[in-house]
């Protein structure tokens, strides 16, 4: 049966199930300048090795080749195996550089320049991880204040796999420069430049983390229980369902062109006013795309609608509101851009000066670009206006809506939450890497529901001592078993507690975070009083960096530095009243500074309703009661998804970790 389908379609089909089948470049791209001969990306110009460590270099070349490494006066030989790879093993360098990694094969030299040793920490996780220094609360001072080349960061790009790799699919190192700092980890950032501040040593961050990502696909099959023959059904399921998206697509979406017809040359070919769009699709505003019909898809779409202005209305200027987009905009009045946003957090508020509207009818024009996951104009109607004298016009309805380009990659808001695909691609390549030790955020994903967040508990754990196990069983000769591990706790998010609540998966997450703590050389950093209740992506990351770099100074270097806020250690009860003492930090408690009283406290007794409690400091304790409540029998502080105004600190400003006495389902 022919296929009826555009060209354009079945390369859309084509390419979309390439890639769900794990198509993916070989390793070890070689340079032009010796064809046959490469290092694993990890060994590119500007690399941080890890100080102290025996450092292993390893790569590819022709079979039987002879290859000889040179580093800092040492040389080491080997022979390519008959799939061609070679490795050898230099001595342990001290903190310093830079230095030059030359490796030559006959005729064949590559050269890596500008080479330091230092510590080199792996920043991993979900979005908040992934949040760039660009879109920090503090990026208007911190990007141009960045001129530290000894501080750098490796990127690891967005990929995945069925099975574990040999080297990653990408990355360069960058130098926390004007020019690249906003594009590095704005958490790792950061940790990193406090610990050059505190131990004046090069540190090479390498960042693996993919927004959205739960933690089963940062885990391999082994550590996860998997079988080869389940891992590779759950691999298998996912193919079908890209298949099935990649066909829906193209049944609902016809011809779909290659390059976008609607942007030629840099002109808005789609923005024109007088453009015909009537036979577009219509699509509901604000929703996703994916929502409304178009699953899948990830590309470049154009949105456009229309409104009436009086004269007067029109001579007097307007203000646009398109609430938040995923991710990236560009918009239009009447073919005049009035505006552009790259995020998918970000309110889109927009100038319409009045020599670009006119009397009558005028025409917005809104192109949106989506790398992966939901795409559209996605936030609540109310946010979706046009203000003219202080008056708001409902912008919310059915659209026009036309695809301009589709990208040709499988849905990352799926791939991310397969067992192991990022793991086989993003981290399994870095085993061989000598690391001082592991930073990580990620836990929103897992917290979905009470069973995701309890079940928590074990996957973190296991986590942790896997990589723990797998980066010494790799080979690299340089990261002990027990590497310092260390994570920040999901911070306040959601509508705040006014009543407290019974049940709450982020605050079981949590817990689940906090039982790790049982690991040696771990710690954890309480954001509890950094969340945004309104936005999963609080932008104030500078705290949580430098919260991590404490914890890293006393966990990973023994430096006798206070790094972590009061944390709950007994309570008993009596008379009514419930007294709980703490584990103060090394720092006195006190009422977080602005705050009259503490709160944040609950109480139950036996029929185990929950009321709002009264606390009152006496040293390292804290007594809470309620007349509400005669005869207590729990406590709970700051125990909820966003908890009402946790005010319980050191005198360091590091606030109490949140905590139950109850183990109530």
């Amino acid at each position: 049966m022919s296929d009826s389908r555009g060209p354009a379609t079945r390369a859309l089909v084509a390419g979309m199930l390439l890639l769900a089948a794990g198509a993916r470049p070989a390793a070890g791209q070689c340079p032009e300048s010796a064809p046959g001969l490469c290092l694993a990306r990890i060994f590119q110009d500007g690399m941080v090795l890890q100080r102290d460590r025996p450092v292993p270099v390893w790569g590819w070349a022709p079979p039987g080749a002879r290859v000889r490494v040179r580093l800092n006066g040492a040389t080491r030989q080997d022979t390519a195996s008959l799939g061609g790879a070679w490795a050898v093993r230099f001595p342990p360098l001290a903190a310093g550089g830079p230095y030059t990694l030359a490796v030559e094969a006959g005729d064949r030299q590559v050269r890596v320049r500008d080479v330091l040793a230092g510590d080199v920490w792996v920043a991993s996780g979900q979005s908040n991880m992934e949040w760039p220094l660009a879109r920090d609360a503090d990026a208007d001072v911190a990007v141009p204040a960045a001129n530290d080349p000894q501080l750098r960061e490796f990127a690891v790009p967005h990929t995945w796999s069925a099975q574990p790799e040999a080297d990653l699919a990408g990355g360069r190192w960058a130098p926390a420069d004007p020019a690249h700092a906003g594009q590095f980890s704005a958490v790792a950032y950061y940790f990193a430049r406090e610990l050059r501040s505190a131990l004046g040593v090069p540190i090479g961050i390498i960042h693996t983390s993919w927004g959205g990502a739960n933690i089963e696909t940062w885990m391999s099959p082994r550590a996860l229980g998997l079988s080869d023959s389940a891992y590779q059904a759950a691999i298998g399921r996912e193919r079908g369902r890209q298949d099935s998206i990649a066909l829906a697509l193209s049944a609902r979406l016809g011809q779909v062109p290659e390059r976008d017809p609607g942007l030629v040359d840099g002109k808005a070919v789609w923005a024109d006013p007088a453009l015909a769009d009537a036979l577009w699709l219509t699509l509901p505003v604000p929703s996703l795309w994916e929502d409304a019909g178009l699953p899948g898809l990830d590309g470049g779409a154009w949105y456009r609608t229309a409104f009436t202005l009086s004269g007067t209305e029109a001579a007097s200027g307007a203000r646009l509101s398109l609430g938040t987009i995923d991710d990236d905009d560009i918009t239009w009045v009447n073919g005049s851009e009035v505006g552009r946003t790259m995020g998918y957090a970000e309110p889109r508020r927009y100038q319409v000066p009045a020599t670009v509207l006119r009397p009558g009818r005028n025409v917005l024009a809104v192109r949106v670009t989506d790398g992966a996951g939901g795409g559209g104009l996605y936030g609540s109607p109310d946010s979706l206006y046009l203000e003219i004298g202080g008056k708001r016009r409902p912008l919310a309805g059915q659209w026009q809506f036309r695809v301009g380009e589709v990208s040709l990659q499988p849905d990352g808001q799926r791939i991310n939450k397969v067992p192991a695909a990022l793991y086989n691609r993003m981290l399994h390549p870095l085993l061989r890497f000598p690391i001082e030790g592991v930073i990580w955020y990620q836990g929103e994903s897992n917290a979905n529901n009470d069973a995701q967040a309890s079940a928590y508990r074990q996957q973190f754990a296991g986590l942790i001592e896997s990589w723990r196990r797998e980066w010494a069983e790799a080979g690299g000769g340089g990261t002990p078993r027990d590497f310092p591990f260390l994570w920040v706790q999901l911070p306040n998010y959601g509508p705040v507690d006014t009543v407290p609540p019974t049940r709450a998966s982020w605050a079981l997450l949590r817990e689940s975070q906090s039982a790790a703590l049982a690991l040696p050389a771990t710690a954890q950093v309480v954001a509890i009083d950094l969340g945004n209740p309104g936005d999963i992506h609080p932008r104030n990351k500078l705290p949580v960096g430098q919260r991590l770099a404490l914890a890293a100074r006393r966990t990973a270097y023994g430096e006798d530095v206070i790094a972590s806020g009061p944390v709950y250690r007994a309570h008993t009860v009596s008379s009514g009243r419930i007294t709980v003492s703490f584990d103060t930090g090394g720092s006195g408690m006190t009422v977080r500074p602005g705050d009259r009283s503490l709160q944040g406290f609950a109480i139950a007794g036996a029929d185990r309703r929950w009321v709002w409690a009264e606390a009152r400091l006496y040293g390292d304790r804290v007594t809470v009661w309620s007349p509400q409540v005669p005869e207590p029998v729990a406590v709970r502080y700051a125990w909820g998804n966003s908890p009402r105004t946790p005010s319980l600190t050191n005198r360091d400003g590091l606030p109490a970790a949140q905590f139950r006495t109850d183990d109530w389902e």
